[in-house]
């Protein structure tokens, strides 16, 4: 028998050495594509592997029906040949994945001990139970690559969307059908009913609803006016609209999304590491124990020692759950950017988060209208919302858009308009003899007009509430004056007792306004503190101080002003992903703008962890049961094996369960089907 095995290690030297001498196949890198065809290209590879695999599981059915015919039946020269042939030939890849750790990586890990157990096997006589073992080496690695390629193309799935290979262009007033590959930067598209909006762009005329379901999670569909911006990937749900191409092909939002997605699973977990940290710290313990063993359990107890160990299970299981709650969190709007920060956020402690932008809209509301000198209310409104018409700020669209609500009739202005940064701007009211200005305190006093006590006391109680407040001057004398405030984000109580229900211990809000308003917001949110008048630097002062403390922070902002806090924070969650999602230096971003989606991604991150949790003791268990049951239950080597599968495929169904859960939520007979079809083994 030994020299059999003898035989087979021979076989395998002759066929490395075949392979290191042949001409390598040169393949070419495929460049980053868009989300549909690496979805394709994903599907081709996933379907080329699944045959190979097949053929695979043919032969190592055939190889275990000869090795139980030569063990149990008939042992004719004609079956031990053939009995050589078929395990030298399952065999290979166990073996190089033995050969590249212990003379590539200069290491001795499981697959070595796996080795040396199965050609142990093999050496005893039990060739059925050494071709079982290489075979379940074979089934183990075509159970993951199903499952990670199924869960990879889940994900993907969240963002794919058939793009169109033809457009309709507008060129000179006329529509013509075009390549979509032949369109350039500022060229203006024609998108209708039905359509997949192929670029990102601005709509420049018409009116049109649009589903921005797989990029963003918003359940609902948002219309889309001349200005707006609209994202390759999504779906005209009715009317028509002109586009002016800002990014197509590899420029927009959703195959950045795609490049990100493909970064994403480059990691490796706390949880993953610390049972590999573990495995290592095992594996000399366990060759030791299996070598000192062999005089007194005899080979049979020193070959179940050495299948005792779980570091490959471990080095399996956890990134393929990993990766399976990125694909939930896809499906709730949400972009991981890092999956260690899906990990970190369930040992979150304190959640920090930007007032302006992020607990508030970046939006403004006209609250209150000042009137002055005799002026009427709608009067200041309309000559303010005529000064403000093209300005792109948003107190000037906040008082524009109040200006429509209330129906104010706005005058035309001349074509010297004077913009002042930082003050106001100066408008020649066109049908009448009239200068508009609208603008700051500052700005009117160097203009040379002097502000009516009403309007100081106004600007006062403005201050102190953390409103703002503009001026509007007719001519030389001031009409009134407007008072706009920011408006909370709908979501943010619900989101915040949430997170207070998901275990986070401490909630604040981190501002630069002033004390008053920083601390009335606090309040009625009953937040545990709140920092105002606080600087972009500072704001990575005061997470560095709570860390300082002991304190895992996370810190919720627009990934833009907050971008040095963001930095320091443990996880940096982001709400503005959609327009900046290639330099936003978050590691989550919520997609569809809001908070509404803030406290899934905590309870997500605590799922994970109970997973890690079950799939670690799931690799642990199978050896405590072999060895004990050797001692207890005369376990064979067999047993062993067997006992050694089934926790394999229990760790595996762990790993695989939150797709299930998403399956349930959605209703979708069909994946539910292909989650189940990944783990068919043939």
């Amino acid at each position: 028998m030994l020299l059999e095995l003898g035989i087979v290690f021979a076989a395998y030297a002759g066929i490395r050495f075949f392979e290191k001498n042949r001409q390598p196949n040169k393949r070419k890198n495929a460049k980053n594509t868009s989300v549909k065809q690496t979805q394709q290209a994903l599907t081709a590879t996933m379907e080329a592997e699944k045959k190979e695999q097949q053929q695979d599981l043919k032969i190592c059915g055939m190889a275990m029906g000869i090795g139980a015919v030569r063990q149990f039946f008939l042992s004719s020269p004609l079956f031990v040949l053939l009995n050589i042939v078929s395990f030298t030939y399952i065999a290979v890849p166990l073996f190089k994945v033995a050969e590249k750790s212990l003379f590539a990586d200069r290491k001795v890990n499981a697959y070595v001990l796996y080795f040396l157990a199965d050609t142990a096997t093999f050496a005893l006589g039990q060739y059925f139970a050494a071709a079982f073992a290489v075979s379940l080496f074979h089934v183990s690695k075509i159970v993951v690559s199903r499952a990670q390629g199924y869960s990879e193309r889940m994900l993907l799935d969240v963002f794919e969307q058939q793009q169109p290979q033809k457009v309709w262009l507008l060129r000179e007033g006329v529509e013509i059908e075009v390549p979509l590959v032949n369109i350039k930067h500022h060229d203006i598209l024609i998108v209708q009913t039905g359509d997949i909006v192929p670029v990102d762009g601005i709509v420049t005329e018409g009116m049109a609803s649009i589903d921005q379901h797989a990029l963003t999670g918003e359940s609902r569909p948002l219309e889309k006016l001349p200005g707006e911006q609209v994202f390759a990937a999504t779906v005209v749900v009715c009317g028509k609209v002109c586009v002016r191409v800002e990014k197509s092909g590899q420029e927009t939002t959703i195959a950045k999304i795609n490049q990100i997605l493909n970064r994403s699973t480059d990691f490796k977990t706390t949880l993953q590491l610390k049972g590999e940290k573990w495995a290592d710290a095992f594996i000399l313990p366990v060759l030791i124990t299996a070598g000192l063993s062999l005089p007194l359990l005899g080979p049979v107890g020193s070959v179940i020692i050495l299948t005792s160990h779980f570091a490959s299970r471990t080095s399996i299981t956890a990134p393929l759950g990993t990766l399976n709650y990125i694909s939930v969190a896809a499906h709730h709007g949400i972009l991981i950017k890092d999956g260690r920060a899906l990990e970190a956020l369930n040992n979150i402690d304190v959640v920090l988060f930007d007032k302006t932008g992020t607990l508030t809209h970046q939006d403004n509301e006209v609250t209150r209208i000042i009137v002055s000198n005799h002026y009427q209310e709608s009067e200041v409104l309309s000559y303010a919302a005529a000064a403000e018409r093209y300005v792109a700020h948003p107190i000037a669209k906040a008082i524009f858009k109040k200006a429509e609500e209330t129906h104010c009739t706005i005058p035309l202005v001349t074509d010297q308009s004077k913009y002042h940064i930082g003050y106001g701007i100066t408008v020649n009211l066109e049908a009448e003899d009239k200068i508009i200005r609208v603008g700051s305190t500052r700005f009117m006093l160097s203009e040379g007009i002097s502000i009516p006590n009403e309007i100081e006391v106004a600007e006062k109680q403005a201050h102190i509430e953390g409103h703002s407040l503009v001026i509007v001057a007719i001519n030389h004398q001031v009409g009134g004056a407007i008072v706009l405030q920011t408006v909370l984000r709908p979501e943010v109580t619900r989101i915040l007792k949430r997170l207070r229900q998901l275990g986070v211990k401490h909630l604040a809000i981190v501002s630069g306004d002033h004390e008053q308003p920083t601390k009335k917001l606090a309040e009625s949110l009953e937040m545990d503190s709140y920092f105002y008048n606080v600087t972009p630097e500072n704001k990575a002062d005061i997470v560095e101080q709570l860390q300082k403390t002991g304190k895992s922070v996370c810190f919720v902002g627009d990934g833009i002003n907050d971008a040095i806090a963001m930095k320091k924070a443990n996880v940096s969650i982001s709400i503005h992903g959609a327009t900046a999602i290639a330099t936003d230096v978050a590691e989550v971003i919520l997609m569809d703008g809001t908070l509404s989606h803030l406290a899934d991604i905590f309870e997500i991150s605590k799922n994970l962890e109970t997973n890690l949790q079950n799939s670690l003791k799931l690799s642990i268990a199978p050896g405590i049961i072999n060895i004990g049951g050797f001692f207890l239950l005369d376990f064979g080597i067999l047993t062993a094996f067997l006992v050694n599968g089934a926790f394999f495929f229990l760790a595996v169904g762990n790993s695989m369960h939150p797709l299930v859960g998403i399956e349930k939520k959605t209703g979708s007979e069909e994946t539910f089907g292909q989650t189940h079809e990944v783990l068919k083994i043939s």
